[in-house]
């Protein structure tokens, strides 16, 4: 997988891509980032690349030039999959989509910034809209470092075992179980006695009704989505 990421603060990018897993993956030649600047592509002389919104009220847009030129540049040179722009009022990101996008080949992201883009430009490049929550951030790069981050760990290969990621939080629109480790005991709490067992079909059934109790109890709307 490729994934390249069009921003304008690349400097954000120092450090969150560097370390474990997503590290690892780079290493492994499992997936490509590639950060590129934004005001690099920009043709105006002082590398503005914001100006004036239409219409009465404050706040700027992204410039369109900057930004269709480097998707244009990017564009020529391989197919993409995917085209993502993230804007507070995108399509929620969740774990189905990281799933499909972890499918997938080249992979775009703009980070959002300002008031966003110019309508044409939405509607001329991009494929998906992603918000990672109802609130509002300085930038998209946070936005584009938690959709890469969830779509990169289910790339075959990426996890230590690809069996792991089965068993996280909303895959089956479910919480994840409730986990024990070592001591068997500790301040007083016993582990549970069915994971002692050794009864691998009763232990799988047992957390599968914990997820759906933990779920039940503290997000009811994800099985209205079943």
């Amino acid at each position: 997988m490729r994934i390249d990421i069009l921003t304008l603060f690349p400097e954000m990018f120092d450090g969150p891509f560097d370390v474990s897993m997503i590290k690892r993956a780079q290493e492994r030649k499992l997936v490509e980032i590639h950060i590129h600047n934004i005001r690099d592509y920009s043709t105006d002389k002082h590398h503005r690349v914001d100006d004036y919104a239409y219409g009465p009220g404050a706040g700027m847009v992204m410039m369109i030039q900057p930004i269709a030129d480097l998707i244009e540049k990017l564009k020529s040179e391989r197919h993409y999959d995917e085209i993502i722009f993230t804007t507070p009022d995108g399509t929620m990101f969740n774990q189905k989509i990281a799933n499909n996008l972890s499918l997938k080949g080249n992979i775009i992201i703009l980070c959002g910034h300002y008031k966003g883009i110019d309508q044409r430009l939405r509607e001329k490049y991009f494929t998906m809209e992603l918000s990672v929550g109802d609130y509002v951030l300085t930038g998209g790069e946070l936005a584009s470092m938690i959709i890469s981050d969830a779509v990169i760990r289910l790339i075959p290969g990426v996890l230590n075992d690809e069996t792991s990621a089965l068993s996280d939080s909303f895959q089956d629109n479910l919480l994840s179980p409730p986990v024990y480790t070592r001591p068997e005991v500790y301040d007083g709490v016993k582990v549970p006695s069915i994971l002692l067992s050794g009864n691998d079909r009763a232990i799988e059934e047992w957390r599968y009704e914990q997820a759906l109790e933990k779920t039940r109890r503290l997000r009811p709307d994800l099985l209205k989505e079943e």
